[in-house]
């Protein structure tokens, strides 16, 4: 293990920013450069690899992962959400208005409130699927603020772009196993996490059934992942941001990702002539194990770049 895992541990906290309350872990060597995880739609922090994390906190980097508002062990959201969830769907892909609680700019206000919090004046960002599109709302609208984007498995969030595989819509709708408890949740995540996996680098089954387990119990809040998706329906197309990105980017896509299709990457690389784009073949929408050093190493490049 390098010097600064041993010496700088992971450490938990709960800190306000943006009139919320956030779980944050931070690990690595608080006087290197700071690196800020921003996770996907519905997911706990806990969805990162710790290997990830640890390539960073050992290449000198100040590692920090947070729950995002309305999951985990975040502030839970009370607000109710207007319309079915098809309609608003359906509302979005036609470019009409959609009501929702909050948008992926309040969640970018989010990040920026806890860097503030943290005394982070800039910092280098990693948004994984909806992480990514809060990371192309910060990378655009506040540059002053990022150092440097990787934005893994995401898109524009633009309503052009194609739909995810039509099996994979009707399990977003709720079809499957029914039930909060345990079981039923595990069960039906257990279901969605083999239809979106990498089909050239599969996790073991029982691995993912701890870890759904184990996340069950750490926090289970589905009110919140209607209402994130609602935030990202509600958003439109990120593109006139995402074409304002002048920090050095890595755009990092899996080849065979059911859900947000890799042509979403291609129109990344286009608005962000200046990224370094990385399809992946083999991977889906998840962050295999084989997979981390590459992504690793991918994104550490472009960090390396900006801290020239």
């Amino acid at each position: 293990m390098n010097v600064a895992l041993k010496h700088y541990p992971p450490e938990s906290r709960r800190i306000g920013a943006n009139g919320l309350e956030f779980c944050v872990e931070t690990r690595g060597n608080p006087s290197g450069e700071p690196v800020v995880f921003i996770m996907g739609l519905g997911a706990q922090m806990t969805l990162w690899p710790e290997s990830l994390l640890n390539a960073y906190a050992e290449a000198g980097y100040w590692v920090v992962r947070f729950d995002n508002r309305d999951i985990g062990l975040s502030t839970h959201l009370k607000a109710h959400l207007q319309d079915h969830p098809l309609k608003a769907m359906l509302n979005s892909r036609l470019g009409r208005p959609v009501a929702a609680p909050y948008t992926l700019h309040d969640m970018a206000a989010d990040v920026g409130g806890l860097m503030d919090a943290l005394e982070i004046g800039r910092a280098h960002l990693v948004g994984v699927s909806m992480g990514g599109m809060i990371t192309q709302v910060l990378a655009g609208d506040y540059p002053q603020r990022v150092r440097s984007a990787t934005l893994v498995m995401t898109s524009t969030n633009s309503p052009r772009l194609p739909m995810p595989k039509l099996g994979l819509v009707w399990r977003l709708s709720g079809i499957g196993v029914k039930g909060h408890d345990e079981d039923a949740v595990v069960a039906r995540s257990l279901d969605f996490w083999r239809a979106i996996q990498s089909p050239d680098y599969p996790t073991a089954p029982h691995t993912v059934r701890e870890r759904l387990i184990s996340d069950y119990r750490r926090a289970y809040h589905p009110a919140g992942i209607l209402r994130q998706t609602r935030a990202i329906l509600a958003s439109g197309s990120l593109s006139s941001i995402t074409r304002r990105i002048q920090a050095p980017t890595a755009i990092i896509h899996g080849a065979a990702d059911p859900l947000i299709r890799p042509v979403a990457a291609e129109q990344l690389q286009y608005l962000i002539p200046h990224a370094q784009a990385r399809l992946i073949p083999g991977m889906g929408h998840d962050l295999p194990e084989p997979l981390v050093a590459t992504i690793a190493e991918t994104s550490l490049g472009v960090m390396g770049l900006a801290s020239r």
